[in-house]
């Protein structure tokens, strides 16, 4: 009875069949099939993974000094068509980066500060200033207006008094020329970026395509050693300042001195040490004299 038993249960495992007690036998395949795509998992990176490096790459550089020289290279000076009317006062207007213009804070501003450029004029940007999260942008000179004393005063003497010159309409226009100050926000640190995505940026109220680049037309102009100069972010003998600010953009300081022979001269200093430092000699408003230090 014994031998047949176990003749029995042979039999019935090589075949498989369904005996009460052996069910852990038949549940041992799936978990083996469940761990091999656990292995999987660890040899191969998840798809779903990529994505989450890659975007994580670009909101961590920070805007390079080599980038800030561009956008002042090939922003600063351009001409724009105003696509939604620029709000006057002297803060400016604040746009949120990438994100839609709210047009109820845009019709609370002109009513309170008054426009400066109606909807497709023309400007300028002649100013930038970059800060820890923003960057900002005059337009038309912006929008502070200046104070003058002199306009102002009354000269007394004895029992009379002399009024102000009175103001033709010519002096009173150049005092009254419409600017404006964009605030653009980028609510943290500023981003690498080119200066065509400083463009896409301000697209929500100015458009720079098909209009006259007064950066790109102006070095069209000069000698090519010069152009080649300007091309390889360098400053060169016999260039004057205009030249000097395209080539390498806003010095970090400039010094004031005067030569030997009795010349007055002005170095611009670009670099801080122990880091590269160029410095770049004026007399008058044309170089003359360029050296390196590393």
């Amino acid at each position: 009875m014994g031998v047949q038993f176990s003749i029995a249960l042979l039999v019935a495992l090589a075949l498989g069949a369904d005996i009460p007690g052996l069910t852990s036998f038949r549940s041992a395949p799936p978990s083996l099939g469940n761990a091999f795509p656990a292995a999987l998992a660890i040899a191969r990176p998840d798809a779903s993974d990529s994505p989450a490096v890659q975007s994580s790459d670009h909101p961590s550089k920070v805007l390079q000094p080599q980038s800030r020289l561009l956008l002042v290279r090939f922003v600063d000076g351009e001409f724009a068509r105003v696509v939604q009317p620029l709000p006057g006062g002297r803060k400016g207007y604040k746009i949120p980066a990438g994100k839609p213009l709210d047009m109820q804070h845009l019709s609370d501003a002109l009513r309170l500060y008054g426009t400066a450029a109606s909807q497709g004029d023309t400007v300028q940007i002649t100013s930038i200033e970059f800060r820890a999260d923003q960057i900002v942008l005059q337009i038309n000179g912006g929008g502070k207006k200046h104070f003058h004393l002199r306009d102002h005063l009354q000269i007394g003497i004895g029992g009379t008094s002399t009024p102000p010159p009175e103001q033709t309409q010519q002096s009173y226009a150049q005092q009254q020329l419409p600017g404006a100050t964009l605030v653009l926000d980028y609510g943290h640190n500023l981003p690498d970026m080119s200066p065509d995505d400083l463009k896409r940026d301000l697209s929500v109220m100015l458009d720079f395509s098909h209009q006259h680049s007064a950066t790109v037309n102006w070095i069209d102009t000069l000698a090519p050693q010069f152009q080649q100069a300007i091309k390889d972010e360098r400053a060169v003998v016999g260039m004057d300042s205009e030249m000097v600010l395209a080539a390498m953009g806003r010095p970090e300081h400039k010094v004031r001195e005067r030569d030997p022979e009795g010349n007055d001269t002005e170095d611009w200093i670009y670099g801080t040490p122990p880091s590269k430092t160029t410095f770049v000699t004026f007399e008058g408003n044309t170089v003359i004299r360029v050296k390196e230090y590393n």
